[in-house]
């Protein structure tokens, strides 16, 4: 009897968690997640609204005569387009891109197209993965993006070491939108892994700006190539849903989602970190906020940046506008926005020429602080084949080539084989001391015959 009684207390308790759980999933705003996050700089910033006018030039079949020309332009100069790769180039191996030599910004840039609903190929490229299906650099990938990427270098590989070796001064930027922004991140941690191929190009003149990618690495691998990748926010990387499943669901996207993230919502976030086959959204995180909960419109953007480990966007926001904000074109135009009051805010505070150049290094020495303490916090939480950085930083260029070990199995994209091998700790130490009767540690001393 005290059971059937108990029955209608539990029905209650019941639905006060559910109606709770619904009311803090129609609140939960997008600013929420990067509310604790530091102010993005206009230096920094200043490549995202243009690499999104390039991204929308492939959209472009002759930029002479262009029929889609955002306001103010694509700011391409014809003559300096390198190579322009069509779905027919391509085989359906990748989606489009163009390779741009911008001397205006001393730059290289290969950008990449998103996803083209009517183009089977893409979804082919999209539909090849399963969890867990493809290790890289010991971490998990997407497989198809990083089969598009793998062919996207061997097309390019002979321009771009041309290009790097004719051009010493200028950055190489891999950019891409959508499903070109997963391959654009991807094949930046396949150049890392092979820049011989691109005349042993230095690793910092490398870098990617994936513009609402798609989660294409797990996390130690998003974490640990954040110096390098640089991603722009929406809907999509909150998906946590696999994009494969999405497409290849009966149910409709909405439905999906909605229960996709009722069933997350009963996994610890302490259980998501440590599958080593979650798949991530890649590096260095920006977040455009520009709606406030219960406020109509939109407002004056506010750009937030960060390199997190845990609350690394794992909410999906519910928001009628979550399919119009991924278009790149309202993405280049938020992004403009956001930037245009950056200058503003410089100008108006009329910061000298020597105190900007102060500003830029101290924002590098803040961003190497950030990237270390990330990698430092996977460590800590325990996440899947993390490891921080040495304190010494003696070896520092452990993640440039000598992971042959964790390598992609199978893959002709891994990183590539060094001649030379690493010394260890125990081979350091017997070559610079050797112990005395008593067992302690002294430093060897010289050879006679080779003293100076």
């Amino acid at each position: 009897m005290s059971i059937v009684c108990g029955l209608p207390l539990l029905e209650c308790v019941y639905c006060l968690a559910c109606a709770r759980w619904a009311w803090k999933r129609c609140l939960h705003t997008a600013g929420h997640d990067s509310e604790t996050w530091g102010l993005a700089t206009a230096e920094e910033f200043e490549p995202v609204p243009r690499l999104c006018r390039y991204i929308l030039a492939v959209y472009e079949e002759d930029l002479r005569h262009p029929l889609w020309e955002p306001a103010g332009g694509y700011g391409i100069n014809p003559d300096w387009l390198i190579r322009k790769n069509t779905y027919e180039d391509a085989k359906g191996c990748a989606p489009p891109y163009i390779v741009y030599l911008d001397h205006e910004h001393a730059d290289i840039v290969l950008a990449i197209r998103g996803l083209n609903l009517a183009k089977e190929s893409d979804y082919a490229v999209l539909l090849d993965n399963k969890l867990g299906q493809r290790k890289f650099d010991g971490g998990y990938v997407h497989n198809g993006l990083l089969k598009a990427a793998g062919w996207v270098l061997d097309a390019e590989c002979d321009v771009l070491r041309e290009l790097v070796e004719k051009y010493p001064t200028y950055t190489l930027t891999l950019t891409g939108h959508s499903l070109g922004s997963g391959v654009a991140a991807l094949l930046t941690m396949v150049v890392v892994h092979n820049r011989d191929k691109l005349a042993n190009i230095d690793r910092k003149r490398i870098r990617c700006y994936a513009i609402a990618p798609a989660r294409c690495m797990s996390l130690n691998l998003a974490v640990r190539y954040a110096d390098l990748i640089n991603s722009v926010d929406d809907f999509l990387p909150r998906t946590a849903t696999p994009l494969e499943d999405i497409f290849k669901s009966l149910f409709c996207l909405p439905c999906l989602l909605c229960l996709r993230c009722m069933r997350d919502t009963c996994i610890p976030e302490e259980k998501m970190i440590r599958d080593p086959r979650r798949l991530y959204a890649p590096g260095r995180l920006y977040h455009i906020v520009e709606r406030k909960p219960f406020r109509m419109g939109r407002f004056p953007p506010v750009v937030r940046t960060a390199v997190p480990v845990d609350g690394r966007f794992e909410h999906i926001v519910l928001s009628c506008n979550a399919t119009s904000d991924h278009a790149i074109i309202w993405i280049e135009r938020e992004a403009q926005r956001a930037l245009d009051l950056m200058l503003e805010k410089d100008k108006i505070m009329e910061i000298p020429a020597k105190q900007k150049m102060e500003r830029q290094e101290t924002l590098a020495r803040e961003h190497n602080q950030e990237h270390k303490a990330a990698l430092q916090r996977a460590v800590t939480l325990a996440v899947p084949h993390a490891y921080s950085p040495s304190q010494y930083g003696t070896f520092s260029d452990l993640e440039e080539g000598d992971n042959s070990s964790r390598s992609s199995e199978g893959s002709s994209y891994g990183p590539s084989k060094k001649s030379t091998k690493k010394e260890s700790w125990e081979e350091m130490i017997d070559h610079l001391f050797e112990k005395d009767e008593s067992g302690h540690l002294l430093f060897k001393k010289p050879d006679n015959d080779n003293s100076c």
